[in-house]
């Protein structure tokens, strides 16, 4: 099956994922405060910040998760905000969590998940073993395997997951994503907790994804090398605001970005660039706390920022 091709037809060609004005309160924190950036059709788009910015709130908004007090999200013409995250799915949005969000069995079973929203062949089908449900089952099967392989996972295929290393889990959770055939894929800290190794074929991982899928990927990034190797453009939060954005040389040099990450004025520029500037992330982040509070007004019951759903808690980033 062609790269561009899902089971049920040609994917449709990227379109712009916009975010304009949206807001989100926790309780009587505002964790977003009027943010807006606009994702171009196939490309990557990093959104960076110290711990507690927001960055994983507006992940949350993004997929569904949160609903804004105000604002909104559209991806190409199409209002998300409002809709529930397996419909926002099924418009050709996926995400990745923080932490590994994986189940029992194989590789592929895991895999086969992703598919499970563009199956057409009901319960009753699948369960006798109808000819075209047999047929769509052996399709979806084979555009895994292509997936799989397109990560680097073939060979674990039929291999237990828990049985990889925690860099192949992460790319499991990656692959599952794009089973849907999304159009825009949002990788939330898709390296954290890889060695050096893992996180430089994570980032092969992503640029051959972006090149031979056509995606537009949206990324959330503690490692701002990988970040000014890989974006296109960054928006830059910091305690809920939008403080910058333009592409990776333009943000690293910005005096708003510099004062949130090292607490040092615009004077400080030329030492900063010297130093990798933002690749200081790690010491700014550990003295940052991060945002917490009760569920946003307005959002549906979900997991702490940077976790799988459905687990209560609080924002971590």
């Amino acid at each position: 099956m062609n790269p561009r091709t899902t089971a049920t037809g040609p994917a449709q060609a990227p379109q712009p994922l916009e975010v304009d004005g949206v807001t989100v309160r926790f309780a009587g924190l505002t964790a977003l405060d009027d943010v807006s950036f606009t994702v171009a059709p196939g490309s990557v788009h990093a959104v960076i910040g110290p711990n507690g910015a927001g960055k994983s709130t507006c992940f949350n908004v993004l997929s569904g998760l949160y609903r804004p007090a105000s604002g909104s999200v559209r991806y190409g013409g199409q209002r998300l905000t409002g809709l529930a995250p397996h419909k926002i799915a099924a418009l050709g949005v996926a995400r990745t969590f923080q932490n590994i969000v994986t189940t029992e069995g194989t590789v592929g079973d895991n895999l086969m998940l992703g598919r499970h929203a563009l199956t057409r062949a009901g319960f009753v089908s699948s369960a006798l073993h109808l000819p075209h449900a047999v047929r769509e089952q052996r399709t979806h099967l084979a555009r895994a395997r292509e997936i799989a392989e397109l990560v680097g996972l073939e060979r674990h295929f039929d291999s237990p997951v828990a049985l990889l290393s925690y860099g192949d889990r992460k790319r499991v959770e990656m692959a599952r994503a794009l089973c849907l055939e999304p159009r825009v894929l949002l990788l939330d800290e898709p390296v954290a907790g890889m060695n050096t190794t893992e996180r430089a074929a994570a980032v092969e991982v992503v640029r051959t994804v972006r090149e031979r899928l056509g995606l537009s990927i949206v990324l959330v990034e503690h490692d701002m090398g990988l970040v000014m190797r890989l974006a296109d453009e960054v928006t830059v939060l910091d305690f809920g605001r939008r403080i910058a954005h333009g592409t990776p040389d333009e943000v690293r040099r910005d005096p708003e970005v510099l004062r949130a990450y090292l607490g040092t004025g615009a004077d400080s520029t030329g030492a900063a660039d010297n130093s990798g500037a933002a690749d200081t992330t790690g010491a700014a982040d550990s003295t940052r706390a991060g945002n917490t509070g009760a569920e946003p007004s307005g959002a549906k019951n979900s997991g702490p920022e940077g976790d799988g759903p459905g687990t209560p808690g609080k924002e971590a980033a």
